[in-house]
């Protein structure tokens, strides 16, 4: 695995989105605003169950992993997801290293009547009227790859359309300024997004230094019941579960289980 492999990403992403603006300029975008879809609320869907809730992910391959599903139907995926209880969807819409498409968000959004969010490596504001003319209702900021002062106009930039940011960090000490920023849904990243290298305990760890005013994701290396026992027990609000439930044969059972249903 490349050391930089976060960094590479991004200088990848930065010519994806000026190639976009190309073939579908910001004006163009913006006029298509109108026709997205209603915004539903994510954040509420997180807070509305007592007992730990559940984003599940469309995720077909990764860098650390490679292919995880094969054949990959998203709309199959999604509906098993909703039917089993999930309580909102994150679909990876990056196509270079995750296989992913923004495509497959608007069909997606289409089939299914719980919240949408985009994950993907967001750093421009032009991203973000994408992800709401595609139909997300939320979507992923990375505090690793933004700066503190970045990440405050894009969340803004967020909220100005309607939708709500699930502000992911890795570095213990980013967490100071992600705060400062005032986002309402914060995630902790279990996953070294510079290596890949996972540790659950890392949420745990972490965990009293989040404002309890804010939505607490655990994101990545949740596979089992009892991890999320674990992180329910230590006060966490919902979970991003992709992985393991993308390589399950089965991807409704596993739902019920993980939420202990």
């Amino acid at each position: 695995m490349n050391p930089n492999i976060l960094q590479t990403i991004v200088e990848k992403k930065r010519k994806e989105v000026s190639s976009s603006k190309r073939l579908r300029p910001l004006d163009y975008l913006v006029e298509q605003l109108d026709r997205a879809p209603s915004v539903r609320d994510f954040k509420t869907a997180l807070t509305d169950s007592t007992a730990i809730s559940l984003i599940a992910e469309i995720k077909k391959a990764s860098p650390s992993a490679g292919l995880i599903r094969d054949p990959f139907d998203p709309i199959e995926i999604a509906l098993a997801y909703e039917q089993s209880g999930a309580h909102a969807i994150s679909i990876l819409t990056d196509e270079s290293f995750f296989q992913g498409h923004l495509d497959y968000l608007s069909q997606v959004r289409e089939r299914v009547s719980i919240p949408i969010l985009r994950k993907d490596f967001l750093i421009d504001p032009y991203q973000l009227v994408e992800a709401r003319v595609a139909g997300a209702d939320a979507i992923l900021l990375i505090a690793e790859i933004l700066s503190p002062t970045h990440l405050k106009e894009m969340l803004q930039k967020t909220w100005d359309l309607g939708m709500e940011a699930l502000v992911e960090f890795y570095l213990p000490e980013n967490l100071p300024w992600v705060i400062q920023a005032g986002p309402r849904v914060i995630g902790v990243n279990n996953r070294d997004l510079r290596t890949f290298h996972t540790d659950l305990k890392h949420t745990l760890s972490l965990r009293d230094q989040i404002p309890t005013s804010c939505v607490l994701v655990s994101e990545s290396g949740i596979r089992t019941r009892e991890d999320v026992l674990q992180l329910e027990a230590a006060g966490v609000h919902a979970i991003l579960v992709g992985e393991s439930l993308m390589r399950s044969s089965h991807i409704g059972e596993s739902v019920l289980h993980i939420l202990g249903q």
